[in-house]
């Protein structure tokens, strides 16, 4: 039995409970105050009819959309920059010292001639403080969807540093894409807790589910539009963005923290 797994749907089920009103406010009230939750941008905590109501939230005030390729998401940068060749294969950070391999990562999701060139990659690591919905980074077509299926690590730092290779080892979704500069992924990593992936463009797509093999969808003509919603995570995860070179022209620190709809790049 996959522990982490079973845990995963366990609080998922238990999240997704409506419990009388009054608990249920405690219950929330309990989870923002514990997570320092800034609630400033959403509806009251005691509006929310469950805990998967309130991880998945909404925002009620408009964002503003900044100039250029945008954040996806809220999170933390863990790791961002270039990737570099080792055995002829190209590798990433995920945090200082430990690495993933793009190959591995990707799965089924690119063509090798994709690659050739170099990449650049994002980090983003969402906690469960977090804003839990993921958007479209620019004017962009998705060209597939690649399901991948693996375990359920937690995915914050501590677990990075223990797990070889974690990104790679955990069940995932990475969508491939293409803007007027070249190709890019947008790969979702499922984690510990993590009750569902959801996509909006295609709701088929089935995470923390009984799958038992990987697959890839194909779509012709799926144009989404910058800040345009994707999809949400039902609690915390983490986003890897992989670009070709000369796609991005990063200038973030690692461990700054970034909100949807700020710029990422030119």
């Amino acid at each position: 039995m996959n522990f982490s797994r079973e845990s995963s749907k366990i609080f998922g089920l238990i999240a997704k409970i409506k419990f009388p009103k009054i608990v249920q406010k405690q219950i929330n009230g309990l989870y923002v105050n514990y997570f320092k939750i800034d609630m400033s941008e959403f509806k009251d905590t005691a509006e929310y009819k469950s805990l998967n109501d309130l991880f998945i939230r909404t925002l009620q005030i408009p964002r503003k959309i900044e100039d250029g390729f945008i954040s996806p998401s809220d999170g933390k940068i863990l790791q961002c920059g270039n990737t570099f060749l080792a055995d002829e294969e190209h590798f990433a950070f995920s945090i200082k010292g430990h690495t993933y391999s793009i190959v591995e990562l990707l799965k089924d999701s690119f063509e090798e001639d994709e690659l050739q060139n170099g990449l650049d990659y994002i980090n983003i690591y969402l906690s469960p403080k977090d804003y839990h919905r993921y958007h479209s980074p620019c004017d962009m077509q998705i060209l597939s969807a690649t399901y991948t299926r693996g375990v359920l690590h937690s995915v914050n730092e501590k677990h990075l540093e223990c797990i070889s290779a974690l990104y790679t080892k955990n069940e995932r979704v990475s969508l491939k894409c293409q803007n007027e500069k070249g190709i890019f992924w947008l790969v979702f990593i499922g984690a510990q807790n993590v009750g569902k992936m959801r996509f909006n463009f295609d709701t088929n797509i089935q995470t923390n589910a009984k799958i038992s093999y990987n697959f890839t969808r194909k779509y012709d003509n799926l144009n989404i539009k910058k800040a345009e919603e994707l999809g949400h995570f039902e609690l915390g995860s983490t986003i890897v963005l992989i670009s070709q070179k000369g796609l991005l022209n990063l200038d973030l620190k690692v461990g700054q923290s970034i909100k949807f709809g700020e710029k990422l790049s030119d």
